[in-house]
């Protein structure tokens, strides 16, 4: 499977995982909320992949996703719940990223 592809398969897996997670939620906007859910979860995923950095898969995939989750929690003022999420899928995907990126 080609970098690419196995970036989007995560992006699309992370995405779709806390996307179901939200869906018994109630929000003002849940469209929006949805989308930006899933769009958010889909970048530490596609970037974890594709981001060529000479470090550990796991601490590449901590990084991202404490960085790209950091402005929904800011937002939200939702702290631990986004910035655990985002930490601990970066941390699947980094670990995937170890595995099957050469």
């Amino acid at each position: 499977m080609s970098r690419f592809a196995l970036a989007n398969l995560c992006g699309l897996a992370f995405g779709a995982l806390t996307l179901l997670s939200m869906l018994p939620m109630s929000f003002p906007d849940k469209r929006a909320a949805l989308l930006g859910a899933f769009f958010n979860r889909f970048a530490i995923g596609f970037v974890v992949i594709l981001i060529d950095i000479p470090c550990s898969g796991w601490l590449i995939g901590l990084s991202i996703g404490i960085l790209l989750s950091l402005p929904p929690a800011i937002i939200t003022k939702m702290f631990v719940p986004i910035l655990s999420i985002g930490a601990v899928g970066g941390v699947i995907i980094g670990l995937i990223r170890a595995k099957f990126v050469v």
